[in-house]
């Protein structure tokens, strides 16, 4: 063979013309990359164009090129290494320069890719891919020729030329035979471009998360393995701020669809029904939902544990090998192996174990979450005695949620016992009879740690309790907000919830310093057993040498987890039992009676309801029968009435009808479908139209003919949206009157057999009264049955049927003129009522005609003659607002949520809160001194114990012990100091930031809560306060923790072997990349989490409210779906946030695997006595937990950035703009102000907000002192929003109002409205007793407060209960009929006697002779006191002194009610027409 052939065989050619052209590609890749910046910008527009186009397998390619470069690298060093200790040669200084040449090429290659702006891969590259196949695949023969000639060869030539093939192959291919991709498939650039046709992409892809499954569903098993099914949704994070849109659904089998249904059917098959259900079958029906993946994690946590303990197990060997005892040959490259091999199991078992254990926690949460709702829309009125809603929901919010977080726990109390196993296993051999110490002082440690546990969950349940309470009263005050404000009480019972507060405070204290000596006992304990462990090898003469202790350092400090876990483990055990427990005793209630009605099919009878021998009760236990001896029968297209006085069984005869009361005995039986109305209105979150329809399709023909009949046209023209106005919780930014007739049309537009209706008048003036029961209640098809319970008497004689009802029985039926004179109950509602009409004698029965027909125009009318004021529609504001408005007009907003990354001011705030920040460099400089003094401790054993037994020790035992216990000591001492400050620092900040929240949300304006429904307010309170008092301050320390942890692993491993930098500082580079590239999806994950819980618990508030309208339109399935489809929606982001963080940590675990692989190469490779093999193994036992201490840093980085988003949250509602101040103590009033009563008003203009219509337009006008005055008007006329501008719970936008003289806006708000007194439209009571409710700043004695029930005729009703003044009053006053509420207003009224009263349709809700009897209390106790009455009787106003009347937000008519009747055209005339036209009709 010539010399030429024979140089072209040899490495030296092949290397060095592999290195050459790898130089030619650099140049080449430079070049292109020089042209293409000196073109950009010119292509400027065709790059964004391109960009969308991607070549087909472009994210493997880059890959690959990545692998070849990295492959590259570590070749390379690992030459390096390897020849610097053997010398070097010509070939071998070839080999590195073209192996370097190969990292900087392929380097290059990946960064050109990367910004690729083309469609097709360039020439240049794909020439180069063509010619590098050709060499790889030259250089693969020459090594097999070589290899049969038995030439010895390196390997690391063969395994290169073997990687060079397989990939040139892949790249060849998809260089020349690959294809365009077409567009991006996921989220790619249309986000980023301008122009309009990715807008219009991005408006059409709105409901992508709606559409798109999530990728995990069709992953191949390497996008699993790796997380990589994550990709897209973290790369679009990075592009836009994700919204919810973008986030994929849950897997079908994730979803509560799929699981709830199969949940159920084993519970049923389990129990019969879910009120059998108890926690044993419970857990069961959990467990066989799941179990499957509870099998897969318990072999992830298995093989976890093992890998673990590879490590500890072989660094004595390790040790040895670096003293020069060999075993074999290649024996250290063999360990590395093993160590990497470990590591990679490790890693990928421990990260699928975490990601699937979040997957079934969130399965089980939904699951759970859907039981609860379910159960909540059949549950009995008794059972829901038991529970208040606030309870209820937490079933749901904390319950739920904790059985799904144990999840995480499920597989811990084995996993501990496996792991004291293998640690005793390891010490044994390593320590021989030394172990049985370790295994004492471990259970010793654990024993010590089980006290402490049971203290912090006794201080845990305490404090859960006190939030219990806390949250209790937060959501009523709340729900009252507005009644708090016009009455002056809200600073009352904020020091109401601060006391709560404080016992809560109390226990957080408690749990915090406990919690602080927890921790000192965690980072305690590895030092304790391993100075009893070494003191017991010291008195049993085994010997200590460094391998060994380096070992069982390690196995010490793998321990640690198990030991501290323990009575966590145990404690969230017990929490779990205690949830499941709450959870069963919740599903175990007594629904409703299914057999209450006996449900006849459709048109199968003449009879629409009848009832035989009905005897009923709410609560069965009692002797006192709700409802006795009811007997009825209605036939279809009958119209039934139902009267009686407060308390007398009416609402209850209505609820047995719809089967909500339980049948203590007789027949039930209904025929046909059936709609409700209730006397309390109940409205759902949404809009005017959702309210309407309630589930129905729309027609729009039938849908404006209701809108016609219910008299809402005229409401919707001045709404900005119409009937797409979104209205607030509980119908806020509705009035009385509009909720009502919104609830009257729901219940038409079902088109229902049978319609009950329960005083659906009382809200509404008497004109849309008359107009309502004639169109709606008259007017529907002659066969629905209509059964109306009424308090006004004229609406009673056009009825087929009267039922009179009194003491829960009916004493009377028939038609109005039969039972007129058969009985006295009867007779005394009439009587009350013509007495009421007397006043109106003045009118002609002759003009009665002639107005009525007017009255259907008298929204239109102009102003009458003989009127005091008149005002002109020109030049006045319109109710309709400009179309530009905008969603912003609607008065619920979207809720705020703060995007892109957490500001480093909130950082800022949260670490200076309490004394300034001073407490932090203290808390910093204990770590740093802990961390000191670890690494001295055990750089001291390793370094004076001896590497083998023939060695002599550097010191004696004694000495060895007294210095390492000296150490030890004083690293103790500083964890506990700074685990002291830390509860201190974290204590006084929750507290400031509770304290400030609060006194902000009550100090804020009506409009705040008008605007923000409580669901956030209270997750704020809750949630958000929760997570500041308990985890926040750990998080932010964990980070500084373990930075600084990290920061000596660095020092100790570099004073080892300080080119561990090499690759130490690049991998670190790439770990912060991955940071930064991952956090921005996973902020906003974080974000979504808060915002889709809000929803979710305002549903399910909403539906325990409503339960019976739901349940009376029998809507409970839409509704369940509704519940599901919000629970879904919820753990969406959930389920993303735990795979993206899995994400990232797996590829942090496999970069910080590289460093410490790394590390190893180089110690092994290293000649023989270079380095110390003690100090080289107390590296190495550091860098095993190099890769979990790194991702630790990173992952606390971006859980710190998760969590600290709660803090933002608070910090938003401490910045709310505040209503004007309580005292301005230069403007405050005389003690005897108002002593006339005077109310001035002057060009008063208001509206609710900047971008919503004005409601008052412009009144002037004089309420005289000590006089009464009625205001009139229809719905939406502005009646209650003057009312609401002269308590300042509106400031005018123009105008002003003056009482005796004193403009009220100058006047601190309590000053004003401790001096008023109101009865508001809807009556509320608080949650407590009787006396609390009548005098809640606990001004009056018994006597005064005895003397007022008296007067407001609840005296005797209060006499007759056990408790007296102290009789319970449960959530929102539900054990009280609505008048009785009612009166209980007028009993604080008569309280305060304040100079000025404001009744807000205050009898609305009574019969006409309990409004009698009001008025005749007020006429006697307030008769020298400005009275202004708004009414829609007249007979509540006809004796004023004065009457106004308002249409459209201004003054129609203003003077004396005689000179109004007097004129026959005026508007007032009209009204009283129309009501005593309503009244004598028969």
């Amino acid at each position: 063979m010539s010399s030429g052939t024979v140089f072209l065989l040899k490495p030296v050619f092949l290397r060095g013309f592999s290195g050459s052209l790898h130089l030619v590609l650099l140049f080449g890749v430079f070049g292109s990359w020089v042209c293409q910046r000196f073109k950009m910008g010119n292509r400027e527009g065709s790059k964004e164009r391109f960009k969308r186009t991607r070549t087909l397998y472009y994210k493997q390619t880059l890959i690959c090129c990545m692998g070849v470069c990295v492959f590259s690298l570590v070749l390379c060093l690992l030459n390096y290494f390897y020849w610097y200790r053997n010398g070097w040669s010509d070939e071998e200084l070839v080999t590195l320069l073209d192996l370097a040449l190969r990292t900087l090429a392929w380097g290059a290659v990946c960064v050109y890719l990367f910004n690729l702006g083309r469609p097709k891969y360039p020439f240049l590259l794909r020439v180069f891919w063509g010619l590098y196949l050709l060499i790889s695949f030259y250089d693969l023969v020459i090594d097999v020729v070589l290899y049969r000639k038995h030439v010895n060869l390196p390997v690391q030539y063969l395994v290169s030329d073997v990687v060079s093939v397989v990939t040139c192959l892949f790249l060849c291919y998809v260089g020349f035979l690959g294809e365009d991709e077409g567009e991006d498939a996921i989220l790619e650039e249309p986000f980023l471009n301008g122009d309009s046709n990715a807008r219009n992409e991005s408006e059409s892809n709105k409901s992508k998360g709606g559409e798109n499954v999530t990728p995990y569903s069709n992953a191949g098993f390497f996008s699993i393995l790796t997380f990589s099914w994550l990709g897209p949704l973290i790369s679009a994070g990075t592009k836009k701020t994700l919204d919810l849109e973008d986030v994929p659904q849950l897997d079908p089998s994730d979803s509560v669809f799929v699981g709830y249904p199969s949940f159920r059917n084993k519970i049923e098959a389990e129990c019969g029904t879910i009120s059998g259900v108890t926690t044993l079958k419970l857990v069961k029906a959990l467990i066989s939902m799941a179990w499957k993946e509870i099998i897969l994690t318990a072999i992830f946590c298995m093989m976890y544990t093992m890998a673990s303990y590879v490590g500890p197990y072989l660094i004595d060997t390790f040790v040895q090998y670096l003293n020069g005892r060999r075993n074999f040959k290649n024996e250290g490259y063999v360990l590395v192996s093993v160590f990497f091999s470990a590591k990679l199991v490790e890693c990928l078992t421990q990260r699928h174990w975490y990601f699937r254990v979040q997957q079934v926690g969130i399965k089980i949460k939904s699951v759970l979450i859907a039981m609860i709702y379910n159960k909540g829309l059949t549950l009995s009125c008794q059972s829901k005695q038991v529970h208040t809603s606030g309870e209820i929901i937490n079933f749901m919010t904390v319950d739920a949620e904790r059985v799904g977080d144990f999840s995480w726990y499920m597989h811990e109390i084995w996993m501990i016992l496996v792991q004291i196993v293998f640690a005793l296993l390891i010490l044994y051999k390593n320590l021989g009879l030394a172990s049985i110490a370790a295994f004492l002082a471990t259970v010793l440690v654990m024993l010590a740690n089980v006290p402490l546990g049971a203290v912090l969950e006794k201080f845990q349940d305490k404090m859960m309790e006190s939030k219990d309470k806390r949250m209790k009263v937060t959501s009523e005050i709340l729900r009252n907000m507005r009644i708090l404000k016009l009455q002056g009480w809200e600073m009352k019972f904020l020091s109401k919830i601060m006391e709560l507060r404080k016992t809560e405070a109390g226990w957080l204290k408690n749990y915090l310093y406990t919690n602080a000596v927890s921790s000192f006992l965690f980072w305690g304990a590895p030092t304790f057993v391993s100075v009893v462990t070494f003191g017991a090898c010291i008195l049993m003469g085994i010997p200590l040498e460094s391998g060994k202790i380096l070992s069982a350092l390690a196995t010490f400090r793998i321990l640690q987890e198990p030991i501290y876990n323990l009575p966590d483990t145990i404690s969230m055990m017990v929490q779990t039992k205690v949830s499941l427990d709450r959870i069963t005793s919740f599903l175990r209630l007594a629904d409703l009676q299914s057999d209450v009605i006996e449900r006849l099919p459709r048109g199968s009878s003449d009879t629409a309801i009848e009832i035989i021998d009905g005897k009923f009760s709410w609560d069965l236990s009692s002797s006192n029968q709700t409802l006795k001896d009811i007997n009825l029968k209605v036939q279809h297209g009958m119209r039934v009435a139902v009267c009686g006085t407060v308390g007398s069984g009416k609402s209850s005869l209505l609820s047995c009808m719809l089967g909500e009361v339980p049948k203590i005995s007789g027949t039930v039986k209904l025929c046909g479908t059936k709609a409700y109305v209730a006397q309390s209105p109940w409205i759902q979150s949404g809009t005017i139209e959702q309210n309407i329809l309630f589930g129905k399709e729309m027609e729009r023909e039938k849908y404006e003919w209701i809108l016609e009949l219910c008299s809402l046209k005229k409401d919707l023209e001045i709404l900005s949206f119409g009937d797409q106005t979104l209205i607030g919780e509980r119908g806020i930014n509705l009035s009385g009157g509009q909720k009502q007739r919104v609830q009257i049309a729901r219940a038409l537009y079902q088109d229902a057999d049978i319609y009950l209706f329960d005083d659906p008048f009382s809200a509404v003036d008497a004109h849309t009264g008359s107009h309502i029961f004639k169109e709606c209640l008259l007017g529907v098809s002659s066969s629905k049955t209509v059964i109306y319970i009424t308090h006004q008497v004229e609406f009673l004689p056009a009825a087929d049927l009267i039922l009179v009802m009194k003491d829960g029985r009916i004493t009377q039926a028939g038609k109005y003129n039969d039972i007129l004179n058969s009985g006295t109950d009867f007779m005394e509602l009439v009587g009350a009522h013509e007495k009421a009409l007397l006043a109106l004698d003045s009118v002609e029965a002759g003009s009665v005609s002639e107005s009525t027909s007017m009255s259907k125009e008298v929204g239109n009318m102009s102003s009458t003659n003989g009127v005091a004021q008149r005002q002109e529609n020109t030049g006045v504001e319109t109710c309709k607002t400009d179309d530009t408005v905008g969603t912003k007009g609607q008065i619920i907003q979207e809720e705020e949520r703060e995007k892109g990354k957490v500001g480093f001011s909130v950082y800022w705030k949260y670490i200076t809160m309490t004394y300034r920040g001073i407490l932090v460099p203290f808390i910093l400089l204990g770590q740093a001194l802990f961390q000191l003094l670890q690494i001295g401790s055990n750089y001291w054993m390793a370094w004076a114990t001896p590497i083998s037994k023939d060695m002599k020790p550097a010191v004696n035992s004694s000495t060895l012990m007294i210095v390492y216990v000296a150490l030890a000591i004083g690293s103790s001492f500083c964890v506990l100091l700074r685990s002291m400050l830390l509860a201190v620092a974290g204590y006084k900040t929750a507290t400031q930031l509770f304290s400030k929240m609060h006194y902000c949300i009550f100090r804020a304006p009506m409009s705040f809560f008008d605007a923000t429904p409580s669901g956030r307010i209270l997750n704020r309170a809750s949630t958000d306060q929760t997570a500041v008092d308990l985890i926040i301050q750990y998080q932010v320390a964990t980070f500084a923790f373990s930075s600084i942890q990290l920061l000596g692993i660095i020092a100790v491993m570099s004073q080892v072997a300080w080119q561990v930098f090499i690759i130490f500082i690049p991998v670190i580079a790439v770990c912060f990349w991955y940071q930064q590239y991952y956090i921005p999806s996973a902020r906003e994950l974080a974000r979504l989490v808060g915002v889709c819980k809000a929803p979710l618990i305002q549903h399910f508030s909403e539906t325990i409210s409503g339960s019976t309208t739901i349940r009376s339109f029998d809507e409970e399935s839409r509704f369940r779906e509704t519940n599901m489809k919000l629970t879904d929606t919820n753990s969406r982001p959930k389920f993303n946030i735990a795979g993206a963080m899995e994400w990232l940590c797996f590829r942090l675990d496999m970069l910080s695997s590289i460093t410490f692989v790394f590390s190893l190469i180089f110690l092994v490779s290293i000649p023989e006595g270079v380095i110390d093999p003690g100090l080289a193994g107390l590296a190495v036992t550091y860098g095993l937990s190099l890769n979990t201490l790194q991702s630790w840093v990173i992952w606390n980085i971006c859980q710190m950035e998760n969590k600290i988003i709660s803090v933002e949250r608070i910090l938003q509602y401490t910045s709310i703009p505040s209503e004007p101040p309580l005292v301005i103590e230069e403007n405050r009033p005389d003690q005897s102000w108002p002593s006339l009563g005077e109310i001035d008003i002057r060009n008063l203009q208001v509206r609710y907000g900047p971008h919503m219509p004005f409601v008052l337009r412009g009144l002037t006008c004089t309420l005289p002192g000590e006089m009464k005055t009625g205001i009139v008007g229809r719905t939406g006329s502005g009646k209650s929003t003057l009312i609401q501008a002269l308590f300042r719970i509106v400031e005018p936008a123009v105008g002003q109002i003056k009482i005796d003289g004193i403009n009220i806006s100058l006047i601190g708000l309590h000053d004003l409205r401790s001096r008023l007194s109101i009865i508001p439209q809807d009556p509320t009571m608080f949650e407590g007793s009787v006396r609390s409710n009548l005098d809640p700043l606990e001004e009056y004695t018994d006597k005064q407060i005895w003397e007022a029930l008296d007067k407001c005729q609840l005296g005797d009703e209060i006499r007759k209960k056990d408790a007296k003044l102290d009789s319970t009053v449960s959530e929102s006053g539900e054990n009280w009929s609505v008048g009785q509420r009612q009166l209980v207003c007028l009993g604080r009224v008569l309280l305060k006697k304040s100079k000025v009263l404001v009744l807000d349709e205050a009898t609305a809700s009574v019969d006409t002779a309990t409004d009698t009897l009001i008025q005749e209390t007020l006429s006697q106790h307030f008769s020298n006191c400005t009275v202004i009455t708004i009414a829609h009787r007249i007979t509540s106003v006809i004796d004023s002194d004065m009457v106004l009347l308002l249409n459209n937000g201004l003054i129609e008519e203003y003077d004396s009610p005689a000179r109004l009747l007097e004129n026959k055209s005026s508007s007032f005339s009209q009204l009283v027409a129309e009501y005593t036209f309503r009244s004598n009709s028969s």
